[in-house]
């Protein structure tokens, strides 16, 4: 459709001009599988799609997986309370895993989606809980906790708890 309005045609024309430096942005996942997870899915939906990948691989691995029955977790993967998290590289290289809560869950599990990679990590919530940082400041930020690094960089605390999928598997056996 030809646009005939002078003023929305200009406003097009400035809007080309400006699509090149925020599209770019996002050109290294052009090429990914994974490139429907990071344009236009809302925070929740990706926080969804994480549980359900995490879920759906435990369970093609041969993990007993199921729902919890109530809020404080999202899976149970082989009798264990498990809480995953979804992080898609950030700008920068970075993961961030957000919004741990002092709940009724044993392990955390950190699932980091890259445009060509995936990473992971299993947490024994005692270790997430004193190793994350407040996401927030103030009162109110104290009970949100997060993980922020470089993908390419894990904290070498996190070697003990994963970092590639064959690795995660293993941990998850020996529950």
């Amino acid at each position: 459709m030809m646009i005939q309005d002078p003023e929305v045609q200009l406003i097009v024309s400035i809007a080309a001009t400006l699509e090149e430096r925020y599209a770019k942005k996002k050109l290294h996942w052009r090429e990914s599988p994974f490139q429907w997870m990071v344009v236009g899915l809302p925070p929740a939906t990706k926080g969804k799609v994480g549980e359900t990948l995490v879920a759906r691989w435990c369970t093609h691995k041969g993990f007993a997986v199921t729902k919890p029955g109530d809020s404080d977790a999202d899976l149970m993967i082989s009798g264990k309370r498990v809480e995953v998290k979804l992080s898609t590289l950030w700008e920068g290289g970075v993961f961030k895993f957000q919004q741990f809560r002092d709940q009724d869950y044993d392990y955390g599990i950190c699932l980091g989606i890259s445009p060509h990679d995936v990473q992971c990590w299993v947490i024994p919530k005692e270790v997430l809980l004193e190793m994350a940082p407040p996401q927030h400041g103030g009162r109110r930020g104290s009970d949100t906790r997060w993980l922020s690094f470089p993908a390419s960089d894990p904290p070498a605390w996190l070697d003990h708890y994963g970092g590639r999928l064959s690795e995660v598997y293993k941990i998850i056996g020996t529950w």
